[in-house]
């Protein structure tokens, strides 16, 4: 039978599902107090003195209204501007982490504000902080705090942030436009990723999705390559096309490419798409988690936004990206439990559960990028891949913080020290070989699920089938997708989690040593 062909369904014709630029305020710094803001943020610890602004009403009158000075407690006193007291408990703050939560629950007390003030001079006065790193902070906590998704309301409620004022003091000046610089394109690169995703899946197919970065890639220097089914075919992705088989919406493989000058290494960005995933004929539960698999393809989101900061944050490394784009849809042509599937590059895997779907279109990928030698005709020097792969991992870390898994200790430690600074957690799992005959079939070379047990480290293990050696990391941010409420600087919705991460990171980047990736010690690190 052919296959079916999308229905024609009427929807908002006038809407563009490319994410807005537009989410960055202006932003000032001057030594002087910030001229004529709607609010100005007091901070305010648990014990401390009271600042000026706040010494006229007292610790009891405070304590009355309920505010002890505790991290990220508020308190809006009225008068013009508007002064927020932002707790910031017994030690004060002391990370950009910190100051980026405290800077975000200022934002938010102070909603209706289109012009926000912030005072850092007491605090880069210590002579511990770099102003840069303090500004950047800031910044990221005021925009990420501002965001909202209101593209597909009649009416939207939100006051945008128009400008965001800082006072520094002068000899502070120069580092402090860096950490201007560097925190707005971060900024922006988390609110595309949160854009992509909190998208409906019927405003966002594959397809519209390859078209969005088709038209978007240019602005930041990135050239795009699309493949459709029938490429998808030629290549020989089975996982990709098997996912995408009871789906009348086609999938495509869209490849981003960022090549500065004299490029000095060469990573490979591997992003989970699922544009929506139901389960297939291993259909999920009608749940919040259903509601929820919009954001299934916040890897692919993730990549693509990242890859946009490359160019302004002066990365020097090579950067490919692989978006593995369908939704995983049942019907009469949907893969069936029991088949198996021919992966790029030739792999057998036994599909024993059809929701288990991410994975099988990742190795696509990771085959492709390991056979990638576009860049001094090699191929890259290390894989990352990032997927809303396992409720497992949900069930182990919660909605705070991704797992991370690797067969190379250099990309760990590069992963881990991107994700110290972007304040987006991740704890690094082992990589047990000694769980890998749980994904043994009878009648293919791999069975795509395991057991019960260690869900997270099977899903891993499957993905290390496919790296051929390749010093390679994962992130599995499937509890990290989305925020239910508002909560400092993630906003409700989908968090963006991974796109300012991976954005560090590849600027960053450093080759790991060669030979020293942990295949053989990953084998037996659990014995």
């Amino acid at each position: 039978m052919d296959k079916l062909e999308p229905m024609s369904v009427v929807i908002d014709p006038a809407f563009d599902p490319v994410p807005s630029l537009a989410h960055a305020p202006s932003v000032s710094i001057s030594e002087e107090p910030p001229a004529d803001p709607g609010a100005l943020a007091v901070f305010v610890g648990s014990e401390d003195e009271l600042p000026a602004d706040a010494a006229g009403i007292g610790r009891e009158a405070l304590a009355a209204a309920g505010f002890t000075g505790a991290r990220n407690q508020t308190l809006v006193l009225p008068g013009t501007p508007l002064r927020v007291l932002v707790g910031t408990g017994d030690e004060g703050i002391e990370t950009d982490a910190q100051l980026r939560d405290a800077v975000a629950a200022f934002t938010r007390a102070a909603r209706e504000s289109a012009r926000i003030g912030v005072d850092l001079t007491g605090l880069l006065a210590s002579g511990e902080w770099d102003a840069g790193v303090a500004v950047q902070a800031a910044i990221e906590g005021a925009v990420l705090a501002r965001y909202r998704y209101d593209a597909l309301k009649s009416d939207p409620k939100t006051v945008a942030l128009e400008e965001f004022m800082l006072q520094i003091a002068e000899e502070d000046a120069e580092a402090a436009e860096f950490g201007v610089e560097r925190g707005l394109i971060l900024a922006r690169t988390a609110g595309i990723a949160r854009d992509l995703a909190n998208t409906p899946p019927r405003h966002l197919s594959a397809v519209k999705f390859a078209e969005v970065i088709e038209r978007l890639a240019p602005e930041f220097g990135l050239d795009v390559e699309v493949f459709d089914r029938a490429a998808l075919m030629e290549l020989g992705c089975g996982g990709l096309l098997g996912v995408n088989a009871g789906s009348v919406e086609e999938p495509r493989m869209i490849k981003v490419s960022y090549r500065p000058a004299d490029a000095d290494g060469h990573l490979a960005l591997i992003g989970k798409g699922i544009m929506y995933d139901s389960g297939g004929i291993s259909l999920k539960p009608s749940n919040a988690m259903h509601a929820a698999m919009k954001f299934d393809m916040m890897g692919a989101a993730a990549v693509f936004s990242s890859m946009t900061a490359l160019g302004a944050l002066g990365a020097t490394t090579a950067v490919t990206g692989w978006l593995m784009c369908t939704d995983n849809m049942p019907s009469g042509s949907a893969t069936k439990l029991g088949d198996v599937l021919t992966i790029r590059g030739g792999k057998t895997v036994e599909v024993k559960n059809t929701d288990a779907e991410g994975r099988l279109v990742m190795a696509d990928g990771l085959v492709l990028a390991t056979e990638d030698t576009t860049v001094a005709e090699r191929r890259p020097d290390a894989i990352v891949d990032i997927a809303t792969l396992t409720g497992a991992a949900m069930m182990a870390l919660g909605t705070r913080t991704a797992a991370m898994l690797a067969n190379d200790d250099s990309v760990a430690e590069q992963l881990q020290a991107a994700a110290d600074v972007t304040d987006e957690n991740i704890w690094r799992f082992p990589l047990d070989h000694r769980y890998r005959d749980q994904l043994k079939s009878n009648v293919a070379d791999l069975s795509n699920i395991g057991g019960q047990y260690a869900g997270v480290i099977l899903a891993a293990l499957f993905l290390n089938e496919f790296v051929d050696g390749t010093p390679w990391g994962h992130l599995d941010i499937a509890g990290t997708m989305q925020a239910e409420n508002d909560d400092l600087w993630r906003s409700v919705g989908s968090t963006g989690f991974g796109a300012r991460l991976l954005a560090e990171f590849a600027a960053g980047f450093e080759k790991p040593p060669v030979g020293e990736t942990d295949t053989v010690a990953g084998e037996t690190a659990g014995d």
